[in-house]
């Protein structure tokens, strides 16, 4: 796995990891990125991570472009030799699967969709050979995801499924974007699931909806007074199903201030879990549940 560079104009320098997605490749791209970070490096301007790739914004008056190849180049050979490990989060993000709202959104959108006849759910359900609806939701909610980005919009996390590559959800976007989705809509295109943080167009599928809010400029949602967005690189997510009187439990707790995410520290080792995926998983979750 070797990087490309590219320069984008006089200020710009584009690093592509890998052309497919992957925990390596991501793992690669946020090494360099936070090794990129510390050096505090004058003339690096904004260093902007995504899925497999990042690209880092320069002073050319102050850092030549050949100088900064030249950097980065070097932090590439270092991160080879790097042990593939982070401290980060495991965050539960309650979920309410086939919600009124993101159902209602849908059937106003058949005409975009590829099986006007089917809901959301249904086609990935189908499409991934699953016979039921539930027994999609239950792969979708019973492993772990890492969040490999934020962004697009201020605040959406993409997220990567931590399974073997055979066992990965595929669903394509719809054919024609809707210019309307439900805000915290979880959904999914491609091999990405994401929480859309506020309402707007679309194409992802949509799968539910989650209580928690992931973006808040005015910082008053009280686990959100220190920084208006929610997700970061690396986190993993774990989502819990809810019926729709725990998700109005949970809004109301939100509104009044009293709730706070179920949080939990761990330290993430990409060597353990490409040994054995399933048990390293089972490791995960025993975190979140006191094991």
């Amino acid at each position: 796995m070797k990087n490309r560079y590219s320069f984008g104009g006089d200020e710009h320098l584009f690093v592509e990891v890998d052309e497919e997605m992957s925990l390596a490749a991501f793992f690669k791209a946020l090494s360099m990125t936070e090794t990129l970070k510390s050096m505090s490096l004058d003339g690096v301007v904004e260093i902007c991570p995504a899925n497999a790739s990042f690209q880092i914004k320069f002073n050319p008056d102050v850092i030549s472009p050949d100088e900064i190849l030249a950097v980065m180049k070097d932090i590439e050979k270092a991160a080879s030799e790097d042990e593939k490990a982070i401290d980060t989060r495991i965050i539960e993000v309650p979920v309410f699967y086939q919600d009124p709202w993101t159902q209602e959104t849908l059937m106003r959108f058949r005409e975009r969709h590829q099986t006007p006849d089917k809901t959301d759910l249904e086609f990935a359900a189908q499409i991934n050979g699953y016979d039921s609806v539930d027994a999609f939701i239950d792969a979708h909610c019973g492993s772990p995801w890492f969040v490999t980005m934020v962004g697009f919009v201020s605040g959406l996390p993409f997220m990567y499924q931590m399974v073997e590559r055979d066992k990965q959800i595929q669903v394509p976007k719809y054919l024609r974007p809707r210019t309307d989705t439900p805000k915290h809509t979880v959904g999914y295109g491609g091999c990405f699931s994401c929480i859309y943080s506020v309402r707007g167009a679309g194409g992802y599928q949509m799968f539910g909806v989650t209580p928690l809010t992931i973006f808040d400029p005015s910082q008053k949602i009280s686990y959100l007074n220190d920084f208006m967005v929610f997700f970061k690189p690396g986190d993993i997510i774990k989502y819990v199903p809810v019926d729709h009187a725990e998700f109005d439990r949970i809004t109301a707790a939100i509104e009044d201030g009293t709730y706070q995410p179920n949080i939990h520290s761990v330290r993430f080792s990409l060597d353990e879990f490409e040994a054995d995926m399933p048990a390293y998983n089972r490791s995960l979750l025993e975190v979140c549940h006191g094991g």
